[in-house]
């Protein structure tokens, strides 16, 4: 957590006390933290996880964090973690993930059948007496002692001894016959990994024929016996100089420049676990491309699977201090990663799909008969990757190479290795590329997962009135706050779109107002504050807009502009009189359909989407109602209104009343509809983006616009009735893909839940919805609560089960499938936004 500097900052901290003692969220003194005692039994959290597809999940790996557990760090619970489904113990571990040599995850490993759902309870209990688990996994690092150095060969030894971390003397190099095997080892069930810690930076394989743990036997008698055959496997890779499988380093243009002029190395072993093993490799200033860059590796294998997750960090070594953020830096100095296997002739290279979303993963892979063990074995490796991360696939002379974007500095990929001698192998291409499709469909479809920490529970217990609803609202923007909203300033980074900061409609736009709404409420410097540090850090003097194309006619990017217009309005400065006249000229020239609907963007030619009525029709509308007067104003507010019929005229369903995502008037798109020009899916967000836009252009249109009001008005009715015939009844929320409730993969989706509750109680605030559809308003409310929102040990607020983005086009095709591959995630600020603003509403809603 971010240190505070005073009392007021830490107001939204104290939410889940406030709630428990039923004060409401203006405490001003931080509660002294004592560290709990483990007692003999105490629930922890209950847990619902869903396998998302058809295919059974063997040995499918959770990962439970102690904070989405309601834990600290130094929990004494934690120790004694447990997972019971009905009574019976699943296999778990508590591991490291951040390397500082304290657990800080609760990993557990069920298996599932297809499309189950399993539902467990996490406790803490010292008396439960967990059987020992075979071991799945290692990871090791072995070094000879006893011996001396004579130059770089490490000389008359008597023995190996395994070490937790090592940097190898400045005398070593490849061949000093120090290292057993030459560098860290890590090993599942299934197969073998090694690293060699010195300048080629190799990665290898050991086949193995056993499911039994090897590496500690490898190498102990000397350094030639692993390449020959024996039971337990034996070396399978010719490496050279090259990424051998998996291995990493820098494309120059024409090849691969491994991670090798390095002035020091350091090798850690993270994890040695049953379930879970784990290393580190940190690389100390890499000289590549011009500059020194500071590079930690950490690769870890799971139980029963062959991947080996790879997650590097790259940092510059020595920054610069000024304001542009040193993931940005990076990106610009770092241009690419490159990853990828070595190149043997006579392979084949094996590419994944390509039609997919940019977060969907994918892979590039070589088969042949290309291991060590006998010439007519084969053996194919692969790195599977998110599709959006790599910007080209090539090659150089000794490796097939995956160029990837840099991503600030942050990578996260997977290497894997199979060999036709292994038990039950894989032993022909098509074998290969089945489990490669395999693989890429179970990380790209995550189980889906619910926690419900006892500490969540006992903070949502309360009723919902005025105080607490208003409670929830701050405590989650104060949280974001000290998570990360001011970061997306000018020169700042995104961190879930993994680029530098553009003029967004949600992080510049979106969030900013809710703090602004929130202030009225509430009054506080930080969210007044944040409207200027944040949007107003994008407009120049001159007026022009840092991170805005003009050309691009993305009509998301009109949204930033009411936070513009509120800075005008605020400060009465002429550069942001400028901005908000530079938006508004971009409308009138932005390219549109027959009947005069926007289009979603110029890549996106006579498309109108939902997510597009909100982007721009309340901005059209609050840029009337500020600063145009007469008939230029009745038209600009027609204009708006326009739109949301078009919409209804188009992509509504009058048989079900629901809103399709899109609707191409060319009916040319790969999603589209060759005869109505729909999309064929109802997206719940997609009507939340058109919901939360009727209340909001409604705002500005006043009563003399009697015709226009009533058209939105009837709308807003109608939309209501329809929405709730389709909200899921056991938790008053709504489904991802909305008429398919149950459906294999499908979920109870968060930001639609609150884009609907903002709509249902600010329509019942300003008298657009009658009175009885109170009850309605106060019953999805508590659902968005009780479904969506988490407490932290330390008082920050999480929205959960967001989907991070949808869209169509580019690898999207808008089918139902497609909505199940996207990511989804915590704290967003799409979900933020209507969470924020639902909690506003329904405080005045319960207030009066």
């Amino acid at each position: 957590m971010n240190q505070l500097t005073s009392s007021k900052q830490y107001v939204g901290f104290v939410l889940v006390g406030a709630i428990l003692s039923g004060l409401t969220a203006c405490a001003t003194e931080k509660p002294t933290q004592v560290t709990p005692q483990a007692p003999k039994a105490s629930p922890v959290a209950t847990i619902e996880a869903t396998n998302p597809t058809k295919v059974p999940r063997k040995q499918e790996p959770l990962y439970f964090s102690f904070t989405e557990l309601g834990l600290t760090l130094d929990d004494a619970r934690a120790k004694y973690l447990v997972a019971l489904q009905d009574g019976k113990i699943l296999p778990s571990q508590l591991i490291d993930t951040n390397m500082d040599s304290k657990p800080d995850t609760f990993l557990v490993v069920p298996d599932f059948a297809p499309a189950q759902t399993l539902k467990f309870n996490v406790v803490s209990d010292s008396s439960i007496k967990v059987p020992v688990l075979k071991k799945q996994t290692q990871a090791e690092i072995s070094i000879k002692d006893g011996g001396q150095w004579n130059g770089k060969v490490y000389e008359n030894f008597t023995h190996f001894k395994n070490v937790q971390s090592f940097t190898p003397p400045p005398q070593y190099t490849d061949h000093s016959y120090y290292i057993r095997y030459e560098g860290p080892g890590i090993e599942s069930d299934k197969t073998a990994y090694r690293v060699y810690l010195d300048w080629r930076n190799g990665f290898d394989i050991f086949g193995k024929k056993t499911p039994e743990m090897v590496l500690q036997n490898v190498g102990q008698k000397d350094y030639e016996e692993y390449h020959h055959d024996a039971p337990w496997g034996q070396d399978i890779l010719k490496v050279g100089k090259t990424l051998g499988t998996g291995g990493y380093g820098f494309w120059n243009g024409k090849s691969v420049e491994l991670v090798s002029n390095v002035k020091t190395w350091n090798a850690t072993i993270v994890e040695n676990g049953a379930l879970y093993s784990a290393f580190n490799i940190k690389y100390n200033q890499w000289e590549v491309n011009n500059h020194i860059f500071d590079l930690s590796s950490q690769l870890s294998m799971n139980a029963g699977s062959r991947l080996v997750h790879t997650r590097l960090k790259v940092t510059e070594h020595e920054p610069p201090s000024d304001e542009i953020d040193p993931r940005a830096r990076v990106n610009k100095n770092l241009p690419n990663i490159a990853i990828g296997v070595v190149k043997h002739p006579n392979t084949k290279l094996l590419l994944g799909s390509d039609n997919i979303s940019g977060s969907a993963w994918t892979y590039a892979a070589s088969w042949g008969k290309q291991s060590l063990s006998s010439p007519d074995s084969y053996l194919g490796m692969a790195v599977i990757f998110r599709k959006g991360d790599r910007e080209k696939q090539t090659e150089d002379s000794g490796s097939y190479v995956s160029v990837m974007n840099t991503n600030g500095g942050d990578l996260d990929y997977y290497f894997v290795a199979v060999w036709d001698q292994e038990i039950n192998a894989i032993k022909t291409e098509a074998e290969f590329k089945a489990y490669l499709d395999s693989e890429v469909e179970r990380l790209t479809k995550e189980t889906r997962i619910k926690v419900e920490s006892t500490l969540s529970a006992a903070a949502k217990a309360k009723p919902i009135t005025a105080e607490t609803a208003l409670a929830w609202s701050k405590g989650l923007a104060d949280s974001e706050l000290a998570r990360k909203t001011l970061s997306y300033h000018a020169n700042g980074w995104d961190e879930y779109r993994k680029r530098p900061t553009v003029f967004e409609y949600d992080v510049v736009g979106m969030q900013i107002g809710a703090l602004q709404k929130l202030n009225q409420i509430s009054p506080d410097t930080r969210y007044s504050d944040a409207l200027e540090k944040v949007s107003g850090s994008y407009i120049k003097n001159d007026g022009t807009i840092i991170g805005f194309n003009a050309d691009l006619f993305s009509i998301d990017r009109t949204k930033p502009g009411e936070m513009i217009i509120l800075l005008e309005q605020k400060t009465k400065e002429a550069k942001y009189r400028k901005a908000v006249d530079l938006l508004r000229a971009n409308l009138k020239r932005h390219p549109r359909t027959s009947e005069g609907a926007f289009w979603h963007r110029i890549i996106y030619p006579n498309q109108l989407w939902l997510d597009g009525v909100y982007m721009g029709m309340p901005f059209l509308a609050q840029y009337a109602a500020t600063y145009e007067t007469g008939k230029q104003q009745h038209e600009s507010f027609k204009e708006a209104v326009h739109e949301f019929v078009i919409a209804r005229d188009h992509l509504r369903n009058p048989k079900t009343g629901l809103y399709y995502h899109a609707w191409d008037e060319s009916k040319k798109a790969d999603w589209a509809d060759k005869t109505t020009g729909r999309a064929s899916q109802y997206w719940s967000r997609g009507m939340g983006w058109y919901a939360m836009a009727l209340v909001d252009v409604l705002d500005f249109l006043p009563p003399s616009e009697t015709q226009l009001r009533k058209t939105l008005l009837d709308i807003v009715n109608e939309l209501a009735a329809d929405i709730l015939r389709y909200q899921d009844p056991a938790t008053s929320t709504w489904w991802q893909i909305t008429d398919r409730p149950g459906d294999i993969g499908n979920y109870r989706e968060s930001t639609a839940t609150a884009m609907f509750s903002y709509f249902l109680t600010k329509a019942v605030n300003q008298g657009y919805l009658p009175s009885s559809y109170k009850e309605a308003a106060i019953k999805t409310y508590m659902g968005l609560i009780n479904e969506f929102a988490s407490v932290e040990a330390d008082g920050k607020i999480s929205m959960n089960n967001q989907c991070l983005v949808a869209g169509l086009g580019v690898g999207r095709d808008g089918s139902y499938d497609y909505y199940m591959t996207e990511p989804i995630t915590s704290n967003d600020a799409k979900g933020n936004t209507p969470f924020i603003l639902a909690g506003l509403e329904m405080h005045r809603l319960l207030k009066n």
